[in-house]
């Protein structure tokens, strides 16, 4: 298994991948379209020996309050159905992570379950005063630091990128 930042001919796998884990396109379209639009901070697959791809994580910016703070969003996380319970989905969030940091990027969020991203380190955003555009997401809806200053002065509304607005 080697984990490591996305290639173009990573594409037609994380597509599969994508489709797959999710039984629907929704995902998919969004990574492609993220892709296209130059809005693809970062992907972090695992691809198995025969380099198919088998994990995934796409980051991409997001605003706060209007303002770029150098934060991005994670999604989608995907790991293939047998490649499920071993760990693979957080080796791909560390990977993520941790080159996120090595660029100087200041936050992340996510859109997930608290107990899941918890064992990251990820904390409810509504304690810092922010918030994403849906509604009853409150819970779901968190941040994690990556720079030590990265919460200061920051609060409100978190916009991600245009081709989330389709969700």
């Amino acid at each position: 298994m080697l984990v490591r930042v996305e290639i173009p001919v990573d594409a037609a796998g994380i597509d599969a991948l994508l489709r797959d884990a999710f039984g629907r396109d929704d995902e998919a379209d969004l990574v492609r379209q993220l892709r296209e639009d130059g809005l693809l901070t970062l992907g972090v697959v695992a691809t198995d020996e025969q380099g198919g791809v088998v994990g995934y994580a796409a980051f991409s910016p997001v605003e706060v309050a209007g303002e770029d703070r150098l934060w991005v969003a994670l999604a989608p996380l995907a790991v293939a159905e047998d490649q499920r319970r071993q760990g693979l989905a957080e080796k791909l969030v560390y990977e993520g992570l941790d080159a996120l940091n090595e660029f100087s990027y200041a936050a992340v969020v996510v859109l997930g379950d608290p107990a899941y991203y918890g064992r990251f380190g990820f904390k409810a955003a509504a304690q810092y005063d922010l918030h994403c555009r849906w509604p009853g997401t409150e819970a779901a809806f968190q941040v994690y630091p990556l720079a030590e200053d990265a919460l200061h002065g920051a609060n409100g509304l978190v916009a991600y990128s245009a081709p989330f607005n389709r969700f």
